[in-house]
Formats: structure tokens, sequence, C-alpha cells
């Protein structure tokens, strides 16, 4: 079995085993993402949706949070860790947005990366989930899978991993494949405790089963 057909297969089996499956962050508008997607940096989504809505709540606008003081931004966020850093970004990157794309999300890949705060993670979360655009999310539940399932060996560098695999995933499965991976990930085949292979959908094909 190719690299390709292996990820063919395993994107069909994810799809029976997580028909639902999409981003875990709580959002209804683009900006309200990209606030989310910097805030998850080393913070479980499911925190990141319990603290949002109070700093949506305050600032309801691009045009509200990029007036907000960042000492205030932060006060809230704080619970998500990297408080200082996560404001700094956050503010910046909403008067970007206010003052260069007219307050709207833009819907180019670079001009994303142009964003602070802003990387090739949050982009292709972006262009995947807002713009339905091609997009392979690489964060850490991705790389610990495909490294597993045997779609790329033994790379771990994000932006590496996410080359190796436009080699074989249809541009049009990878951004909900991103986010069954996030479910497989959190449910199956598990970092912190030993992989629950025994209940696993790709057990016969996984590469660390073989």
């Amino acid at each position: 079995m190719t690299k390709k057909q292996r990820a063919l297969e395993i994107i069909d089996r994810l799809k029976k085993e997580y028909p639902d499956a999409d981003c875990t962050l709580d959002y209804d508008q683009a900006w309200k993402l990209l606030v989310s997607v910097r805030l998850a940096a080393q913070c479980t989504d499911a925190r990141v949706n319990q603290i949002v809505p109070k700093l949506f709540e305050k600032y309801p606008s691009v045009e509200a949070l990029a007036d907000a003081d960042v000492a205030d931004i932060e006060e809230i966020v704080r619970p998500c860790g990297l408080g200082k850093s996560k404001a700094r970004d956050i503010s910046a990157c909403m008067k970007m947005l206010r003052d260069e794309f007219g307050g709207k999300v833009p819907k180019d890949f670079n001009a994303l990366l142009k964003l602070p705060g802003v990387g090739r993670k949050s982009a292709n979360l972006i262009m995947g989930d807002v713009f339905g655009e091609p997009a392979i999310v690489t964060d850490t539940h991705c790389i610990r899978l495909v490294n597993r399932m045997g779609l790329v060996d033994g790379i771990k560098e994000p932006k590496k991993v996410e080359m190796e695999l436009w080699k074989i995933i249809p541009p049009e499965e990878g951004s909900d494949f991103c986010h069954r991976l996030v479910w497989h990930g959190r449910e199956v085949c598990t970092a912190r405790t030993q992989p629950y292979c025994d209940k696993c959908c790709l057990n016969d094909i996984c590469k660390k089963r073989i």
C-alpha cells in the first residue's frame, strides 16, 4: 500500500467514524476564530471556548477590540496562558484588520500570514473553515497521528508535515481530514495515555501496528 492509497483509505474510514467532525473552537465570525486560534496555542480549545464569550461581550467587533487597552485584553485572556503575548498579538492583529483590511479577515493565505500572531496553522484553519479553500492544519494531533499512521516518516516540523501531506491528501479533503484527526487523537490515538489501538478503526492499516 502506497502512502497515497493509505491516506485515501484513512480518509474514508475517518469519515465514517466522525461524520460530523468540525472545528472544536466556537465562533460565528471569521475575526473571532482568528482570536480564538491565537488563544488556543498551548491551551485547550475547551478552555478557550469558556474564555472568549466574556472577551467578545466586552469587545463585540474588530474595531472595539482594536481600540481596547492591551492590559484589559490580557486580564480576560490570562486563563488561556501566555496572556501578555497573546493579548499583544490580538490587539495588533485587530488593528491591522481595521486599518489595512477594512475590518475584514482577508481571503488570502499570504495576507493572513502577515497578521500578528498568525502562522501557517492558523492561516490554514481560516482558509479551510471560513472560506472553504483547500487547507491542511498541522496541529499537534495531526503531526502525532500522521507519523503513527505512516503518512509521513518521523517528521515533526509543522510546515514540513504540511508539505508532505499536500502530496497525498486530495485538496478538497484536507480541512475535514485534519478536524477528524483532532477528534480521533483525543478519543482513540491519544498522546498522554497508551493509544486505544484495540478500538481504532485504522488498526489494520496503521504503521504503528504493522
